[in-house]
């Protein structure tokens, strides 16, 4: 081994020896005397209390007036940041809904249907949900969706391969209507595709996909989505 070649070597240990001790002191932390304890707890509950008052007044008074701007009713909405919305279509809100984090909302407009989106009352939608709509989807009153759910009224694309390359639209016959009864719970990361209804009181695991219709008072699972469990309460016979 040459001069250089040792030189190099030193350098290249020296280096990593520094990085190891830079890791150590940045993972070590900073000591805390005890009699600061309570002042670094004040420090970040204020700190924690004037992020919720920040995010609570851009909520009511910008997210919610953008949002107000451009759908129907949504009397007490309760929102947190403003969604993204793409292309043109129809909101209809009930009353004291909230929806949390951010959301997405896509319309597909087409020349035979104007794409709605119906949310009833008092439903809670969670962060990172998306709307894929290019027909309709309705949920209904007190609701649960949970954050990542996304649901779908078309394919997104043609299955024609053709069509697919030519960069065509959906046509009418791949749109088909969601609609999600009233009292549902949909978990997190669950898809619901094209042309289910979801019966009321039932609830959809965590990432779970349903294809298709979701009897009233019911708990589906699975990939595709299969009814695990009954809801019904079972009629008692007294003595």
């Amino acid at each position: 081994m040459n001069r250089e070649e040792s030189e190099t070597q030193m350098r290249i240990k020296g280096a990593m020896k520094m990085k190891s001790t830079v890791k150590r002191i940045l993972h070590a932390g900073v000591p805390v005397p005890g009699l600061l304890r309570p002042v670094v707890r004040m420090v970040y509950r204020i700190g924690v209390l004037t992020a919720e008052l920040l995010r609570w007044a851009y909520g009511g008074l910008i997210a919610a007036t953008v949002v107000k701007s451009v759908a129907e009713g949504g009397q007490r909405l309760r929102i947190e940041r403003i969604p993204y919305m793409r292309g043109g279509g129809r909101i209809v809100l009930g009353s004291d809904i909230y929806i949390s984090g951010k959301i997405g909302i896509g319309f597909s407009r087409h020349s035979f249907t104007v794409p709605t989106l119906k949310v009833g009352d008092r439903t809670f939608i969670g962060h990172d949900c998306v709307f894929a709509i290019a027909g309709q989807v309705t949920i209904g009153n007190d609701c649960l969706i949970a954050g990542g759910v996304r649901i779908q009224d078309n394919d997104g694309h043609p299955l024609d391969p053709v069509l697919r390359r030519e960069g065509k639209a959906v046509t009418a016959e791949n749109i088909w209507p969601v609609v999600i009864g009233s009292n549902v719970w949909i978990a997190s990361r669950a898809v619901i595709l094209k042309g289910v209804t979801i019966g009321d009181n039932s609830v959809v695991g965590a990432g779970a996909v349903v294809t298709k219709n979701v009897p009233s008072d019911s708990v589906v699972a699975g990939s595709p989505a299969r009814v695990v469990r009954s809801l019904r309460r079972q009629e008692v016979e007294h003595p």
